[in-house]
């Protein structure tokens, strides 16, 4: 089943969203192509999401049911008109209760592609190897940056790396315990960079910072990569400027912002009059993303901040109306483009939001 090419077909042509809309529906809702998840709840909708569904505000008609992915048998995801034997299955972190459940085929690819096309864009080394600081299985992660080295021409170097196991020791008061994991993926680290030249670093901003003060680690690094790709937790301004002025002041930095739901969102190029150091730009139609008024549900203006709700329209997955644990500024689309981009993202704090650790992941 054909359908639009998000990211590189902007700026977005209204009526090419719509069909890619329509298509969605079609594939997600038709008896002979959806999957048994959605098939089985279109009749407590109560409206029908072949004739009723569109335009993309539309979406918010429907329930969030992310929750289920948590414990939903895996092949009630699978859409009937796909070939499950080509689909993946991924977890997300679990920062806020037990992981959730995603099944893919070829959506993440072509996120990705499209990626590597932003960090062409930005500069990155076209050739070299990769270090991926992060974590692989159970997270789409390992496989994105795998796939990402190999499309700029490198093999990607990983070590172990287990978000969840930091996460808990924060979460319980053992800083001490995370402290020595975080030198334990120094030590890793080490045993790559001896030996290969790393010209692509894929790491978190808190293992970053890490690099930086083990002066033998930062050193090896500064002299080869050409190229930081971060994500997984904030980085202020100042951290940021650091980076990318005195410690890495050869390589070119960029962001990602995403998780296993959304998708990704590279950050775009900076353009004259950015307010912010980093952009984020949604992998739009797949990924549609709003930020909303938590307390009106109302999209914010542009400057402000709000609570990411996204919606996943892909041939793999059907997720809309998810509203997620972050919150973002809402940020004027780039010249020449229709799409908002998100910036400063940060976790969603208010007295009934879950306590978010984001350790180093």
């Amino acid at each position: 089943m054909p359908e639009l090419t998000p990211g590189t077909s902007r700026p977005q042509d209204e009526a090419a969203v719509a069909a890619h809309l329509n298509a969605m529906m079609r594939w997600h809702f038709e008896p002979a192509t959806g999957s048994p998840f959605w098939l089985n709840r279109t009749g407590s909708l109560g409206f029908d999401p072949l004739t009723d569904i569109t335009g993309l505000a539309d979406l918010r008609r429907f329930p969030d049911v992310s929750d289920e992915l948590r414990t939903v048998p895996v092949e009630e995801l699978f859409p009937k008109g796909a070939d499950a034997a080509s689909f993946d299955v991924f977890e997300s972190g679990g920062t806020v209760g037990a992981p959730k459940r995603i099944v893919d085929s070829t959506a993440r690819t072509r996120n990705v592609d499209w990626v590597s096309e932003v960090l062409a864009e930005h500069g990155f080394p076209a050739t070299g190897h990769w270090l991926h600081v992060g974590p692989t299985g159970p997270h789409v992660v390992g496989r994105t940056v795998r796939h990402l080295a190999q499309l700029r021409g490198g093999v990607c170097f990983t070590l172990d790396f287990d978000p969840r196991w930091v996460k808990r020791l924060i979460g319980s008061g053992r800083t001490d315990l995370a402290a020595e994991y975080r030198e334990y993926l120094l030590d890793q680290m080490e045993l790559v960079v001896r030996s290969q030249e790393i010209k692509t670093l894929f790491i978190t901003p808190p293992v970053l910072e890490a690099v930086c003060a083990r002066s033998s680690l930062h050193e090896r690094l500064a002299s080869t990569v050409e190229g930081i790709l971060w994500a997984g937790t904030s980085m202020s301004a100042e951290s940021l400027r650091q980076v990318e002025e005195f410690f890495f002041p050869r390589a070119k930095v960029a962001a990602i912002y995403g998780n296993t739901i959304m998708g990704i969102a590279p950050q775009r190029p900076p353009e004259e009059g950015d307010e912010h150091p980093c952009v984020f730009r949604p992998y739009f139609p797949q990924s549609v993303v709003e930020v909303l008024d938590p307390d009106t549900g109302e999209e914010v203006e542009y400057g402000r901040r709000g609570q990411v709700l996204m919606h996943q329209l892909s041939h793999d997955m059907f997720l809309p109306n998810v509203l997620e644990r972050d919150t973002a500024i809402r940020v004027r689309p780039a010249s020449g483009d229709t799409v908002d981009g998100l910036a400063d993202i940060a976790p969603l704090r208010t007295d009934d939001a879950p306590t978010v650790v984001e350790g180093v992941y």
